[in-house]
Order: C-alpha cells, then sequence, then structure tokens
C-alpha cells in the first residue's frame, strides 16, 4: 500500500525557516510553569535578556510590565514564543488614554493581562502573519487580528488589532527561545461581552436594538464551563492506525469556552437596500414576515407570530436574529473555511482542497433551531459570477444551475474605531441579509454537505483547537502541533462510554479530508448529533474514512435503527468486498482521461457496493515529494453510505456507532471518523444513464 513507501521518507522531513509551531498548551495563569524538559543551557540571548538589556533601553517599560506580571523567569527558559514589544512611547501613550502617569500605577492584574495580550506560545514571522488573525491565540486566550498596512515611511508592514503596527526596520528579531515583534502601540482586547460592544457601535444600532427585542441578548451570554478542569485528566498517549504505530501524546482542551459569531447588516446597509430606517424595528420585523412566512408556513396565525411577541420562538424577527449567530467564537474570517497554508513545500491554500475545483467551504450551525450557514471562500474562476476572487461569502452558490452570490463578510481590519472582538463573541459586517429564506433552504442548500467532524463539533473551533501546527513533519513531538482528546461532556450532543475519543493532529501524508481525523479506540459506544438537514426528504448519509489492517468493525445506528451490516475498516476498495484489486482506478492520468460515460458507470459500480471514491478535489503530500497525490486514487480513501433515508428537517437525528470487533486486529478496535457528508436525492439519486454526481 502507498503508506508503507511514503514512510521511507518521513524520517528526514520537511524543515521550515518561518513557522515553528505550537509545542505546548497555552499558559493561562500566573502560576504557570514549563516543564523541566524546556529548560536548557544556553549561551545565546533569550527573550528576558532582550527586554532587560541596556543597549534597548525603549523596551524599559515593558520589562517593568512582564516583571510585575511574574512572567520574566517564563521569558528566560527555553520555549517558542512570539512577544510583540510596544517600546516606551507606546507605554506611555497607553498609560495617559487611563489618566496614568507612570507603569507603577498599574495593577499586579493589569500588568498579568497587558504582559499576556503580548505574549504567543508559538513562534510567527511577519511572514506568517497572510491571514486576519495570528493561527495561534495568545497567553490570554485571544486571537490578535493581522492585516496588512503602510507607516508614516510607507513601509508595507504588519497591522495589529487595525491600530498597532511592527517596526519595519525592527521586526523579525530572533533569541534563543522565540521571536521579538517591536510594536508601536499597546494591544488592548477587551474584555466586555460582545453584546455591550454592539450596543456601543452606532452603525449597528438596528440589529442590536432588535437582539434586544427578541430576547436573543440572554442567550449570548454564556462565557465558560466554571465545572472544567482540565488538570484532572492526565496526557493520553496512544499510537494510531497501521502506519503511525509510534506513541503520541494526546491531552485535553486547556479550555472549555462558550461564545458566539455574529454576522450583521449595518444600518446604512438595511436602509439603502430594504429602506428601513436606522432603529426601525417593526419595519424590520416586517421584512423578517416577509423571509419566514414562507419557510415557516404553520406558524403565520401562531400568537407568538405576531409583533408584540418578539421574544416568542415562532416570532419572524427572533428567527430573523437567531440565524444570524453561530453557536461559537471566531476569532477572523479565517476560522470560517478551511485552514490555510501559505508557501510551505510548495503547497499553498485551503489545506489539502484544491481551489482551482471547488470553494474552500465550511458549513456553521446557528442559534435558529436546525439550519446552518455555508460560508464559502471564492477561488474557482468558473464561478467566480460577480463575487471577488478570495473573499469569504455566506450561503453562496453559483454553478451552472443556479446564480447566488450570496453575503460578502467583512473581515473588519478597516474597522479600527468600534471593538469587535470580544470576551464572548465576535462580529463581522455583511453586506446584505443573511436569512435562512426560501431560496437557501431548497435551492442553495441542496447540495451536497460536507463537513470535516472538525466542525461538526462546534466546541472545536470555538476553543482554538484547530491549530495546523507543522503538517509536514511526521514526527510525534508536540512541537509539530497538539493532539487532542475529550473528555465525557465536553462535546455538546456527544455521549459514549468504554472508549477514548481522541483528534489527531493534521498531517500532510494522510490522504483524508484537511488531514486530520478523530478516533475511537477501546469497546466503544458512542452516539451524536448529526448535522441538520435544511429540508424534509431523502438523504444520504455517507461517512469518508481510510481503511486500515488495524482497524475495526462498527454496527452503525441512525436514531436507533441499524443501518446495514457493518462497517468493516480493514477493507479497502481493492477488496472482494468492494472493486477487487482490477476493479479500482489507482492513476489520476486515468481517471482525468476517462469519458463522462465510463466516470458515471464506475461511479455507479461503487454505489451499488455502498461507497464511493474520496472526491477528485482533495489531495495530500505524495509520499513526501512536495507534490499532489490525488485521494481519489487511494484505494483506502473510502466514501461508504451508511443509510439512505427520509429525515425530518425539524428534528435532532443521532449517528450511534457500536464495536463489533474483537480488537484482534491489533489496534484496539480503532474506528476512524474523517468527514460526513449529508446528500439530498436530487444530488445522489441520478440513475438514468450517463447521470452521475459531481465528483468534487
Amino acid at each position: 500500500m502507498r503508506r508503507k513507501t511514503i514512510l521511507k521518507g518521513i524520517v528526514g522531513g520537511l524543515l521550515f525557516a518561518m513557522l515553528t509551531p505550537l509545542n505546548t498548551l497555552i499558559l493561562t495563569s500566573c502560576s504557570d510553569e514549563p516543564d523541566s524538559e524546556y529548560f536548557y543551557t544556553f549561551t545565546g540571548e533569550m527573550m528576558s535578556d532582550y527586554l532587560k538589556s541596556p543597549d534597548r533601553p525603549q523596551y524599559s517599560e515593558f520589562a517593568a510590565i512582564v516583571e510585575r506580571a511574574g512572567l520574566m523567569d517564563l521569558l528566560s527558559t527555553y520555549g517558542h514564543y512570539t512577544c510583540f514589544v510596544p517600546s516606551n512611547d507606546a507605554i506611555n501613550a497607553f498609560l495617559q488614554k487611563r489618566g496614568l502617569s507612570d507603569v507603577s500605577q498599574l495593577s499586579d492584574a493589569d500588568c498579568d493581562t497587558i504582559a499576556r495580550t503580548h505574549l504567543v506560545n508559538n513562534m510567527y514571522t511577519t511572514y506568517d502573519m497572510i491571514g486576519t488573525k495570528l493561527p495561534t491565540v495568545n497567553m490570554m486566550s485571544r486571537y490578535i487580528a493581522t492585516s496588512a498596512g503602510f507607516d508614516n515611511d510607507s513601509n508595507a508592514v504588519i497591522m495589529l488589532e487595525g491600530l498597532a503596527h511592527i517596526y519595519f526596520d525592527l521586526k523579525d528579531d530572533s533569541v534563543e527561545n522565540g521571536i521579538m515583534q517591536p510594536i508601536d502601540m499597546v494591544i488592548e482586547k477587551s474584555n466586555s461581552y460582545i453584546s455591550d460592544l454592539m450596543r456601543d457601535n452606532p452603525k449597528i444600532s438596528t440589529f442590536y436594538k432588535a437582539l434586544v427585542a427578541t430576547g436573543v441578548i440572554n442567550d449570548v451570554m454564556l462565557v465558560d464551563d466554571p465545572d472544567y478542569n482540565p488538570k484532572a485528566y492526565e496526557p493520553y498517549y496512544k499510537g494510531s492506525g497501521e502506519y503511525f504505530t509510534n506513541l503520541e501524546k494526546f491531552v485535553v482542551p486547556e479550555t472549555k469556552k462558550y461564545g458566539y459569531t455574529f454576522f450583521i447588516e449595518p444600518d446604512e446597509v438595511l436602509e439603502s437596500k430594504y429602506g428601513i430606517a436606522k432603529g426601525d424595528i417593526h419595519a424590520l420585523y416586517e421584512k423578517a414576515c416577509e423571509i419566514y412566512d414562507k419557510v415557516y408556513p404553520q406558524d403565520v396565525n401562531a400568537p407568538g407570530h405576531s409583533f408584540e411577541n418578539l421574544t416568542d420562538s415562532v416570532n419572524p424577527l427572533r428567527r430573523f436574529i437567531q440565524y444570524h449567530i453561530l453557536n461559537k467564537i471566531t476569532g477572523g474570517t479565517d476560522d470560517l473555511t478551511p485552514l490555510e497554508i501559505t508557501n510551505k513545500a510548495g503547497f499553498e491554500g485551503a489545506i489539502g482542497i484544491d481551489e482551482t475545483l471547488i470553494n474552500p467551504c465550511d458549513w456553521h450551525y446557528t442559534l435558529l433551531p436546525h439550519t446552518m450557514i455555508k460560508v464559502d471562500k471564492v477561488t474557482v474562476d468558473k464561478y467566480l459570477g460577480g463575487s471577488i476572487k478570495g473573499q469569504r461569502y455566506i450561503n453562496r452558490r453559483y454553478d451552472n444551475t443556479y446564480s447566488f452570490e450570496g453575503q460578502k463578510i467583512d473581515d473588519m481590519t478597516n474597522e479600527t474605531t468600534y471593538n469587535y472582538d470580544g470576551l464572548n463573541g465576535h462580529y463581522f459586517y455583511v453586506d446584505d441579509i443573511v436569512a435562512f429564506s426560501e431560496d437557501v433552504q431548497e435551492k442553495v442548500h441542496n447540495v451536497r454537505i460536507r463537513m470535516d467532524f472538525n466542525t461538526i463539533f462546534p466546541e472545536f473551533i470555538g476553543n482554538s483547537l484547530r491549530i495546523l501546527g507543522d503538517p509536514f513533519q511526521d514526527g510525534v513531538e508536540e512541537k509539530y502541533g497538539p493532539n487532542w482528546y475529550f473528555p465525557a461532556g465536553y462535546l455538546d450532543g456527544v455521549t459514549f462510554s468504554n472508549c477514548v475519543l481522541l483528534w489527531r493532529r493534521p498531517h500532510s501524508l494522510a490522504d483524508i479530508y484537511q488531514w486530520d481525523e478523530f478516533n475511537l479506540f477501546g469497546n466503544y459506544d458512542i452516539t451524536f448529533r448529526l448535522p441538520p438537514v435544511p429540508f424534509d426528504g431523502e438523504w444520504q448519509i455517507r461517512l469518508g474514512f481510510t481503511s486500515q489492517t488495524t482497524r475495526g468493525v462498527a454496527q452503525l445506528y441512525i436514531d436507533g435503527i441499524p443501518q446495514g451490516i457493518p462497517l468493516d475498516m480493514t477493507k479497502s476498495l481493492t477488496s472482494e468486498m468492494y472493486l477487487g484489486s482490477d476493479g479500482f482506478i489507482n492513476s489520476l492520468s486515468d481517471y482525468d482521461n476517462m469519458s463522462a460515460e465510463e466516470k458515471a458507470e464506475y461511479q455507479k459500480t461503487l454505489k451499488n457496493l455502498g461507497a464511493y471514491t474520496y472526491p477528485r478535489s482533495l489531495y495530500c503530500n505524495n509520499g513526501n515529494s512536495g507534490n499532489r497525490g490525488y485521494d481519489i486514487t487511494y484505494d483506502i480513501s473510502i466514501r461508504r453510505i451508511i443509510s439512505q433515508m427520509y429525515l425530518d428537517s425539524s428534528q435532532d437525528h443521532y449517528l450511534r456507532i457500536r464495536v463489533a470487533s474483537d480488537g484482534k486486529q491489533g489496534n484496539d478496535n480503532e474506528f476512524a471518523l474523517d468527514f460526513l457528508e449529508l446528500v439530498p436525492k436530487s444530488v445522489y439519486g441520478g440513475d438514468g444513464e450517463n447521470e452521475m454526481e459531481d465528483d468534487l
């Protein structure tokens, strides 16, 4: 099999000078100390030396703040940090704004907050800061927004939070334990609730007024789980799969945060496009009725439908507001679509996705029950339409059938007046009304819904767990990125027993979606809530995974009903269970040279066997060569049809996975969860001659 060849090149690996990934968990309190393994004898300059050096008196006040925070000892030990260093002028401007004249007037808590806000437990050069935020949260567990800008001398610089910038001549100054990035302003992150930040922004007064009037404001006040204690869980060690047998370290998440992401139409958008005057929520209610009465006709005559009952669950305005809110906090638009690689070993763009074939896309749950928002980053030239390439859009569908442009999301890099990132939430402006309209329900969402498991569980992105690390290093060391395991009760809608649930970080050699996967081990019996479908009807549910000889067998159930024979994860597509050794096409050129009729017949044969190949648009690192290997050509990459059944869109549906093997395969009944697909009959149902579902 392919991986046996690949592993010959793993030891050498690929080395990158620009980015040294996360090697330990985020520090969250003044008493945190690094493990003894991180102490070492050194002769070079550490961050602490940099800050205290008499040759750099311009950083003395920040050094004093770090000392007061009790973090100077940490910065004198081995690690991989980025320190944004405000100059004395920047500190003095910050103090003056607060009515203070000296650092000594700050409280110890103030110093702790300031110091941790400027420290990131990962190394980033300015070259790595290409997204809308740093990929890793700071030591206050908050993302730092990044954008491109210019200083007063017209030098291209990196802006932080839209205001501070990294000095062009001083950037990327390396020390033994990290990178120093001198900046011209103190970075400030609000500790206010997101609802308070919206209240203080007059540009979005209509939305905020409706948020309050509908009572939805009461549903967006959670911050974190006070009962969650990560220190109660010891690290877990496990080898994963047939070809990665070395023990890897898995740790529980450091936080269990709640949060919310809002997409908000500014007042000027509502007024210019729909004639809704600033603050006129009655007019907004009427617009909501126009949209949602078609989607929920059974509620039009209900008492709760009226303007006098805005807090009722069936009220159109309440539904309008709920659909604007995701049930997780995101740090920037980067979190809304798959993770991206920037010029690593010749790879660029969304991780493992051919952006010339499909737009990188994620689906996210909203506070409106049983609904999701689809977010695309537009990359495909063929279906660009009037959209801007590289921008992200909500509920966009632009193809041979429909031309819905969706709503463009503002990444907020130009919003420097009002704070949009709060303690428990983040908001974005959008350029048109976001709604679960009849067209969205029946047309835009009438597509194959593909979701990586890192988006099926909202806690994953909400707790900053989707960390890329260095996927081109297959070593088990933590410095290449963390692996997570999840204690019972951490993931909402998930129950399990007699097993462990693990997430393995992205590896570029993995023939899987976004290069990461969840794994079950033990005598597992796990149940989790499926993503909602947008409308009632016949749906096919598929599970994406890779087969391996060490994996096990499980019985799957939908809503308690067994779905066919047990799924055997030891069988590849070249096994006699599927196509046999002669029936599988393992050459990309051979596949691409097939006629449409031949591809349709190939797909139909697999479909009759209860399976599909992996999509044509997904790729991995082919044998550590730096070339793409497309997953459609790997017999171990399988989309298995779990069920084909009628689903009620107004109800929750659950997938249960129960062990059906005896563990003799060699890896404790290992079961893999890569991604799910929910596919309407309009997509999978082509049974006529030469008809096929698109292979993307």
